[in-house]
């Protein structure tokens, strides 16, 4: 923000500002001017103390256009900074509380870094760090905004405690450093907006972190160690230590300490506490028979998938890629295979668009359903999401400058990238076919994804059908969705067991899509596909063998804005009496 102050120069305003506030005040900070490449840590966990002690080194880049000289590193505000060097020279630091939801207390404990010499664009520096402090259960951010003290522990179920450890990253507990700009609950979708910048800039980010418990005494319980990256998970009673790695820190480095045991399966991994081992069974049994499923669609499993049990049964749970964070306290198999479904598909496909990844993990558990229990129930299923879909996508509520949900591809919102982009995979799955869907998947390599047309020219080479209107309508722009209504519906007798029905749809909203039609008689249905655009009517004329009753567009497969005018009675013609 600029301030003008009528009759005072620049000059001595800044005289102003070195004798009564602190110089960071006085200048407007660049957060996002550097990024992290590399983390090197090595962390120190003491349940017992609650505490976390974090040594090791960053790689910070100038992806500003200017060379700078001033840095901002950002932990939770129950951490305190120790230390901050440039090789052997100590860094001048200032430290300063800052607000921000990204974190599960509501603020950040920053450093302003005045950097040893400024830093050329596209340049890097490394820092030696040093942090430590307490990570205790707090749902500041949540219960300040009203949400209920009870749903709000239960969301935000972080901490270092005795009995349980388990620690998400950024987003949850900022426990490694990161530059954000201010992300507030309370507006909007500030903090998705300000998470999903922050995980653009951070893309191809790696870390290596090792994990050690120097507390244990001998006659304590051993616990394991077990993290979202790839590596070991230790029992070691020397140190319970593990060493993590992440090839992307955008997947949400987290852990957790505890006593678990292990269901070890050939697709699946389940660490469970004591007394949910019946749950870890049916989710491991699970995973096997749902793993030939999700190979067919999206291929063999490049990342194993792995469930880590949570304490309170109330608990939220959590995925970072193939792994999920959830309390084992249910051994119901169909929740298990919904479960298991979405993390083996992130464990086979991988993308760094969350339409894509999301999208596609959700879509695998409408496929999971539809092979348990047919297509309604998949219907059913997805339609658990739909309300929430539509009141997002109501115009009242709807805001077109908001650049965070303006498409698909560049959207923060969690429904969208979640339901929303299930809806699109299952609709293209219904425009191309089975098999053309499964070639445009195979073909995709997330390495060749730098362009928001990458994943649709992979689907249209699939087919000989014209997309474009599609893509445009569900993807590359957020125009709301459709609202199909039956104009009309009406039959005539052309033989001895023959009917034309002549049906006219409307689509009075802003989507168009191919959506069935439901030609329902006293014995029976008769389903077509018609495609209706954006502001438009269609007619299709369809034969059935017996008088027909009723037509009805739709049938849950596409998104709509109001499905109350979907049904029409169908109207027999004078020239059929």
């Amino acid at each position: 923000m600029r301030l003008s102050f009528p009759g005072l120069s620049f000059k001595r305003l800044g005289l102003l500002c070195v004798l009564f506030v602190p110089a960071v005040r006085c200048f407007s900070l660049d957060r996002e001017s550097f990024s992290i490449t590399r983390y090197e840590l090595a962390a120190q966990v003491d349940p017992e103390q609650h505490r976390l002690a974090v040594r090791g080194t960053v790689t910070l880049r100038n992806d500003a256009q200017v060379p700078q000289k001033i840095a901002v590193l950002q932990v939770s505000s129950s951490l305190e900074w120790r230390s901050l060097r440039a090789g052997e020279k100590i860094v001048q630091f200032v430290r300063q509380p800052y607000a921000s939801d990204i974190d599960h207390t509501g603020a950040l404990s920053e450093a302003v870094v005045t950097l040893p010499q400024e830093i050329a664009p596209g340049t890097t520096i490394e820092l030696n760090i040093a942090y430590e402090g307490l990570i205790l259960a707090d749902a500041t951010r949540l219960t300040r905004i009203g949400t209920p003290e009870d749903a709000a522990k239960n969301t935000d179920w972080d901490q270092i405690s005795s009995s349980f450890s388990a620690v998400r990253g950024a987003g949850y507990v900022a426990w490694y450093p990161i530059a954000t700009e201010v992300a507030n609950l309370s507006e909007g979708d500030s903090l998705f907006a300000t998470l999903a910048r922050w995980k653009r800039r951070e893309r191809g980010a790696s870390m290596e972190l090792t994990i050690e418990n120097p507390a244990l005494v001998e006659d304590q319980t051993p616990l394991l160690l077990v993290c979202t990256g790839k590596g070991s998970q230790g029992d070691s009673k020397q140190g319970n230590s593990g060493r993590c790695s992440y090839d992307d820190i955008a997947q949400t480095p987290s852990f957790a300490l505890a006593n678990y045991s292990v269901i070890d399966r050939p697709s699946i991994t389940v660490f469970n506490l004591p007394g949910h081992n019946v749950a870890a069974e049916a989710y491991g049994a699970a995973a096997e028979k749902t793993a030939p499923l999700i190979a067919e669609w999206f291929g063999p499993s490049r990342r194993k998938a792995r469930i880590a049990d949570l304490l309170d049964s109330q608990s939220a749970p959590f995925e970072s890629g193939p792994f999920l964070f959830a309390p084992l306290t249910n051994a119901d198999s169909l929740r298990a295979g919904l479960a298991v479904a979405h993390q083996l598909a992130h464990g086979s496909f991988d993308s760094p668009r969350p339409w894509i990844s999301e999208g596609l993990a959700h879509f695998a558990q409408a496929l999971y359903m539809e092979r348990e229990k047919g297509r309604p129930a998949a219907l059913d299923y997805m339609a658990l999401h739909r309300s929430l879909l539509s009141e997002d996508e109501n115009p009242s509520s709807r805001q077109p400058a908001d650049d965070s949900r303006s498409s698909l591809v560049a959207t923060a919102d969690e429904e969208f990238y979640r339901s929303k982009a299930m809806y699109v995979w299952w609709m293209l799955r219904d425009l191309v076919g089975d098999d053309a869907l499964k070639k445009a998947l195979a073909a995709y390599r997330p390495a060749d994804d730098n362009d928001p047309s990458y994943m649709p020219r992979l689907i249209s080479a699939q087919t000989q059908r014209d997309l474009g209107w599609f893509f445009d309508n569900w993807v590359y722009r957020d125009v709301g969705l459709p609202e199909f209504k039956v104009e009309s519906a009406f039959a005539r007798k052309v033989g001895e067991n023959e009917f034309i029905v002549t049906v006219t749809i409307d689509n009075i909203g802003s989507a168009g899509a191919e959506v069935p039609l439901i030609v329902k008689s006293a014995r029976g249905a008769v389903t077509r596909r018609l495609e209706v655009r954006a502001k438009s009517k269609a007619v299709l004329r369809i034969g059935t063998p017996e008088a027909p009753q009723e037509v009805v567009v739709n049938d849950g497969s596409v998104p709509e804005s109001n499905v109350s005018n979907n049904a029409f009675k169908v109207v027999m013609s004078d020239l059929g009496k």
